[in-house]
């Protein structure tokens, strides 16, 4: 290498690393799955993606403490749950030890809440109630009532805690919540992190761990979690570990398979400068554009951009003794740049495609692309210097050469893979699309049904049917919820449901507070009222002076607001069912043991501002609308391309010759996933993408050096390596224990394969 081509080498060095340094710095990565979920349309896909690491419920953690006897694990359970709500780290924590109470400042405020008056009034129930308080403290309730008797004679504590009490709770030894066959103690907590925070949740995590061993000191107790923040913690740990594995596999095989190719180990070194390049220059476009990028993003646009690995290869492959570097360059230019513009187009569908992690990945990859191309054509020749050609090592190159080259082009090809792609749609099993989210997750199936028999366990709402009340303000929004009420209870009586929740059971709307703060007593009538009641009774008639005291407060005291429950067991149940979005306000009832959806929906359906979801099929319908506008974006982004390649190579027979191979292979590729019963989700569609962009590639060399034998040769060398490197790190993928990259490396694994013989069969003409 020259002088100029080191100080170009070193120029180029030290740029990459401060790119890399500026990259580092600069670009923020996220784990909020959200980035890859589709826009939302309508009220119900809103709510399917806010649901997803933004409700307080995603911030959960299912616990089960496991490995010992029910009455050390009770112990635990109870030790644990101290800890942790003295943790900076966790919002709440229950586990069924204590029942909810209502802090002292909020007791004057269970007049406000608690509907016994609202269709006689306080002074008129008082003294039945007293007369009934009488018969009370000659049974055995007695000893439990006399110690609340003077300040809450009605028992309205009593009341609103049968209210608030959830339908159903789980088995209880020891005073904590159990499993029913009593071997795991259960523990619920919320984190401060959001779902979907990796660090906050890391955090919580680790010190959820570190107060476990301070507590179960050296018993065999074990502790199983579940919840989204876990999730998220499992699958970034479990990509990072499988990238550095695979990457690290990646690379000892293409060095080796680069060496072997050129007998150089400055090419291995020299051809990732533009595959660098290229990935630091897609990092800071993306920065810029958006701020931050997701894992999956990273994950996957540095797999796609994999590609220009292949561009280097194409000059290294074509190098001759008697030309410069540059010549050769300038030579294979025009078929590189035709394929660079093909699959960018094919990349740019996905830049508008309204999902924003797509957006993403499409900006990371066409200018890694872009980028990776450039200097392979204008920076690289200066690096490479005068070298004989690679093909006079490998003689066997003119030999398979010659022998495909006499192979027939069999035109029934072109009917074998339609009808075969005809007939996997109609009879193979299974929908042809997955549209079920849970499918598609990463998260290990193991783990899904640990997290469903713990929701079971816990007796939560059912996960599926919930309604959504809407409005413009707070208050407009809790006195539909209260005008609800009725149809809740004839949905009930009629069994449709067990039982219902919202937020206006915990937090009536001020309209209806200030109706039951005005009716109630003043203090001279109340203490009438007490008077006459007490008369002939064995009640002291100042005994009552508690309770005259919080009637008196609740008579002046400020409308209650949500801030008041702040602190209190309360706060989560409201938050999570009341919340502002976008300027609209949102209320959410969540059912138990829905028998009858379809009559719960009629029954609910003659109420204004509610809308009642089935999540599984609002989820079903966002994946559904998002992946036909995707597909409507990439039937532009076809004809652009098959614009593009007629318009670089000027004649149909050899359009139509680049084009088979990557049409047949994308229906082979179908045919194969749909036979072996795989139904396709939005994963696949970006490894179509890449595969057909891979047979494109393939199939422009393999035609452009069609009419010289020393060419062809040259080519079928540059398209080994190509085809080998990239085999090499999908199949690796292939391995992996995440079904979606899984799925990519089956995928593409198959698409290298054929577009590489159907690109040597079908792209060349005859020699």
């Amino acid at each position: 290498m020259k002088s100029r081509g080191w100080a170009v080498l070193a120029a180029w060095c030290l740029a990459l690393a401060a790119a890399a340094i500026a990259v580092d710095e600069k670009l923020v990565i996220s784990a909020d799955l959200r980035l890859f979920m589709p826009a939302p349309r309508d009220a119900a896909q809103r709510l399917v993606v806010r649901s997803v690491g933004e409700s307080p419920a995603s911030r959960l953690l299912l616990l089960e403490l496991k490995g010992e006897p029910a009455a050390r694990l009770s112990e635990l359970s109870k030790a644990l749950a101290g800890s942790l709500a003295r943790s900076p780290e966790f919002e709440f924590v229950a586990n069924g030890s204590e029942t909810p109470r209502f802090p002292e400042s909020l007791l004057p405020y269970r007049y406000l809440i608690t509907d016994a008056f609202d269709a006689a009034s306080l002074t008129t129930e008082l003294p039945r109630a007293l007369e009934d308080r009488r018969h009370d403290l000659t049974s055995p309730l007695g000893s439990f009532i006399e110690e609340w008797l003077p300040r809450d004679p009605t028992l309205e504590l009593l009341r609103l805690a049968e209210r608030w009490q959830p339908h159903r709770e789980p088995k209880r030894v020891g005073g904590v919540w159990f499993t029913r066959d009593e071997k795991r103690a259960l523990l619920v907590a919320a984190t401060r992190a959001a779902a979907f925070d990796t660090a906050g949740q890391a955090r919580a995590l680790d010190d959820l761990n570190a107060r476990l061993r301070e507590v179960k000191g050296a018993t065999r107790a074990t502790l199983g979690i579940n919840g989204a923040g876990y999730y998220a913690r499992i699958i970034r740990d479990r990509t990072q570990s499988e990238a550095t594995w695979f990457g690290i596999a990646a690379t000892i095989g293409l060095v080796a398979l680069l060496w072997f190719a050129y007998r150089r180990f400055r090419f291995a070194l020299l051809g990732a400068l533009p595959l660098v390049s290229g990935a630091l220059a897609g990092l800071a476009a993306v920065g810029f554009l958006f701020g931050s990028v997701h894992g999956i993003t990273l994950a996957f646009g540095f797999t796609l951009i994999g590609v220009a690995q292949d561009y280097p290869v194409h000059l290294f492959s074509h190098l001759r003794a008697t030309e410069s570097p540059y010549a050769t360059a300038r030579r294979v230019w025009p078929p590189l740049l035709t394929g660079v513009a093909s699959t960018c187009i094919a990349y740019l569908a996905f830049l508008v495609s309204g999902v924003t992690g797509l957006a993403q990945l499409a900006c990371l990859t066409v200018t890694g692309l872009v980028v990776a191309a450039l200097t392979t054509r204008f920076a690289l020749p200066s690096l490479v210097g005068a070298d004989p050609e690679v093909v006079e090592r490998f003689p066997a190159l003119g030999r398979i050469d010659i022998a495909s080259a006499r192979l027939p082009r069999p035109a029934a090809l072109l009917a074998v893979f339609p009808l075969s792609f005809a007939a996997a749609l109609a009879f193979a099993p299974g929908a042809f699309w997955e549209d079920d989210l849970s499918r598609v997750t990463p998260v290990p199936p193991a783990l899904l049904r640990a997290d469903a028999e713990l929701r079971s366990e816990l007796a939560t709402p059912d996960l599926r049917t919930l309604a959504v009340v809407s409005g413009p303000t707070e208050q407009a929004v809790l006195e539909d919820l209260e005008a609800l009420e009725p149809e809740l209870a004839r949905a009930i009586e009629a069994g449709h449901i067990a039982a219902a929740d919202h937020a206006a059971r915990y937090l009536p709307s001020e309209a209806l507070q200030r109706r039951r703060q005005q009716a109630l007593p003043d203090e001279t009538s109340l203490r009438a009222t007490l008077a006459a009641a007490t008369q002939n009774s064995d009640f002291e008639p100042d005994a009552f002076e508690p309770f005259i005291a919080d009637v008196a407060r609740a008579r002046v005291a400020p409308l209650l607001t949500r801030t008041a429950f702040r602190g209190t067991p309360f706060d989560l149940r409201i938050s999570s069912a009341l919340f502002a979005r976008d300027g609209e306000w949102h209320a959410l009832v969540s059912f138990y043991d829905v028998k009858d959806a379809g009559a719960l929906a009629t029954q609910l359906g003659r109420v204004d501002n509610l809308t009642l979801l089935d999540l599984k099929r609002a989820s079903e319908e966002l994946v559904s609308s998002q992946r036909t506008y995707i597909i409507a974006c990439l039937g532009v982004a076809t004809a652009l391309l098959v614009i593009v390649i007629s318009l670089a190579l000027r004649r149909a027979s050899r359009v139509l010759r680049v084009l088979a191979p990557m049409v047949l292979t994308t229906l082979l590729i179908i045919t194969v996933l749909r036979a072996a019963g795989v139904s396709l989700n939005l994963f696949h569609l970006i490894s179509l993408i890449l595969a057909a962009g891979l047979g494109l590639d393939y199939a422009l060399f393999f035609e452009h050096s069609a009419a010289d034998a020393g060419e062809r040769r040259r080519t079928l060398h540059a398209l080994l390596v190509c085809a080998i490197s990239t085999l090499l790190v999908f199949a690796m993928l292939a391995f992996s224990s995440t079904p979606i990259l899984r799925a990519i490396g089956v995928t593409v694994s198959i698409g290298v394969l054929s577009n590489f013989f159907l690109a040597l069969l079908v792209a060349r003409e005859r020699a």
